[in-house]
């Protein structure tokens, strides 16, 4: 028996499911949910939000199972209903105001810095690293929408150009310019906030 590249499992999962075989959605969500939700903390900056907009995502993809085009990708439209999730949410948050998206993790939690990169030998080594991963993801969030989205799914996510264009509902050369744009805009902010004093 061969294996199926993981594309066709997907498309394969999609059209059992849109068949009646609710279990394929299980298959689709232990293969793409612990990814998706890293691209959604990334992007809202808030693992309650994640989890809550993950669940969403893929309740998006049952309800609308019957109307999925099996000539797509089944990342780029998970990656779209997320990221159109990931916009509500900022409107939402814009219209009833209660915490910045800037405020400070309180001493001792271990909320975001789980998701970066471990192997830092010393205390002295750790704590410059956790100040500065936490200066990137200031500045990440800072970014405008336009231009956070865009640099999460290329830099984090790894999706290329034309998958980021489809997602986000732009042309490539969009997409271009909007990751030139924030990565323009994070070596300014970071140079300034990196400095050796």
């Amino acid at each position: 028996m061969t294996s199926l590249l993981p594309d066709e499992q997907d498309a394969l999962d999609m059209a059992r499911l849109a068949d009646g075989c609710d279990a394929a959605l299980n298959h689709l969500m232990e293969r793409h949910s612990e990814r998706l939700f890293h691209y959604l903390v990334r992007s809202l900056q808030d693992e309650a939000d994640a989890a809550d907009l993950a669940q969403e995502t893929f309740v998006k993809v049952y309800q609308h199972r019957a109307t999925f085009d099996r000539r797509q990708k089944f990342l780029t439209w998970l990656y779209a209903i997320a990221s159109n999730l990931v916009r509500d949410r900022f409107r939402w948050r814009a219209r009833h105001p209660q915490v910045s998206l800037n405020a400070e993790s309180s001493p001792g939690r271990n909320d975001l810095h789980e998701t970066w990169p471990d192997g830092r030998p010393t205390p002295s080594e750790l704590l410059e690293a956790d100040e500065r991963a936490a200066t990137v993801r200031r500045a990440i969030a800072a970014l405008p929408e336009e231009l956070r989205l865009p640099l999460i799914l290329a830099e984090y996510e790894e999706r290329s150009q034309a998958e980021i264009s489809q997602i986000l509902d732009c042309s490539v050369k969009a997409v271009e310019m909007r990751l030139y744009r924030a990565r323009q805009q994070l070596r300014f902010t970071l140079g300034k906030l990196l400095e050796p004093v």
